[in-house]
């Protein structure tokens, strides 16, 4: 298998062909390669959001091949616990992301020595999913230590990200008002002249979606019901993935229908292939259930793992519905797929410890 290094930033190209704006593009990422840059620089995003000084040289490098200055946010690890599920966690020292806070500065010296390089801000992601104020709060108070220790040093910023990670509510969290969460930012930045970037993901999409499927076969062993459905990891993983709790209920209550608490699992050969664990469910064979907060991590997420196609995606309206992306089909599934001529036989050489 070849990775997919030629993709020139497929984000960015989503955001144009909607229709938005590419001078609002924030390009984060650990790997950005030359491709994405250039075209990045020639789009004119407002800013790239590094992560190494490799990463910084490299894009200095690209920027002065193509006669432009590329603007520059350092992307900071400040070592703050969001208090959320290892996997979601990007701010802390042993994650991958962003530069050491104590090293931050030597690097923003380095860069500003660059002849390609502008320095327009600094950026900061702690994770996701995060319930609570505080992780924002400590993480800007660490990132405005910063600011100030550049400024003495003759470093302006135009604008501070502190990144995104708003929490939502799949089951019974206690999620931080987000009047709440401004008051608190707004407080540590009352004589602060830098404008402030958010990336909320996640509370503006997550409870907008969810996930349709159909109950194929309720199966019942002695330690356990099932209900199979014809859903699966590959449609949504953070079940499997993140351990995540999703609500699941039936389309359509029927008090006539036998309760039993069941897992619902999909068909795929996997034993992590589960959207619930121990649900109390009053269903039937056939039963429509509805997987609510799918809408975040969801279809992006996805795959055709097991050779499954994607579903399709439904929007709705008020009382409009359009479908926003086709189903796919067997024929999608194998299109980039080739067959050996029958001509090519393959040589295999086996190993064996049979002496004879």
């Amino acid at each position: 298998m070849l990775s997919n290094q030629t993709q020139i930033l497929p984000y960015c190209k989503r955001v144009l062909l909607a229709g938005g704006d590419a001078s609002k593009v924030v390009f984060s990422g650990l790997g950005k390669t030359t491709h994405e840059m250039q075209r990045a620089l020639e789009v004119g995003i407002h800013c790239f959001n590094v992560e190494s000084e490799s990463e910084l040289k490299l894009l200095n490098r690209v920027a002065g091949q193509m006669g432009k200055k590329a603007p520059v946010s350092i992307r900071v690890n400040p070592d703050v616990d969001a208090k959320t599920h290892p996997y979601i966690s990007t701010g802390l020292k042993e994650d991958k992301f962003g530069i050491d806070v104590k090293t931050a500065p030597d690097v923003y010296a380095k860069a500003v020595t660059m002849n390609h390089i502008n320095i327009v801000g600094i950026d900061c992601h702690i994770g996701s999913q995060i319930t609570e104020a505080r992780p924002f709060v400590d993480t800007l108070r660490r990132l405005l230590l910063l600011v100030d220790e550049l400024q003495e040093r003759g470093i302006e910023l135009n604008h501070i990200d502190i990144g995104g990670g708003l929490g939502v509510r799949y089951q019974d969290e206690e999620i931080q008002p987000i009047k709440a969460l401004v008051a608190d930012i707004k407080a540590l930045l009352s004589d602060r002249t830098q404008t402030l970037i958010v990336e909320p993901g996640r509370s503006l999409t997550a409870n907008a979606g969810v996930l349709l499927t159909r109950v194929l076969y309720l199966k019942s062993t002695q330690y356990k019901h099932f209900a199979v459905v014809d859903a699966a990891m590959n449609d949504m993983l953070r079940p499997s993935l993140y351990q995540a709790w999703m609500d699941v209920q039936p389309v359509i209550q029927n008090d006539q229908n036998i309760t039993a608490t069941y897992d619902v699992v999909g068909p795929i050969c996997e034993s992590g292939d589960f959207l619930a664990k121990g649900r109390s469910l009053a269903i039937k064979e056939d039963d429509l259930l509805c997987l609510f907060s799918a809408g975040s991590y969801g279809f992006v997420m996805s795959s055709n793992y097991n050779s499954r196609p994607r579903v399709a995606e439904i929007m709705i309206n008020g009382y409009d519905i359009h479908i926003i992306r086709e189903r796919e089909s067997f024929n999608d599934l194998i299109k980039g797929e080739k067959l050996l001529p029958k001509k090519s036989p393959i040589n295999l050489l086996v190993a064996t410890d049979d002496a004879s």
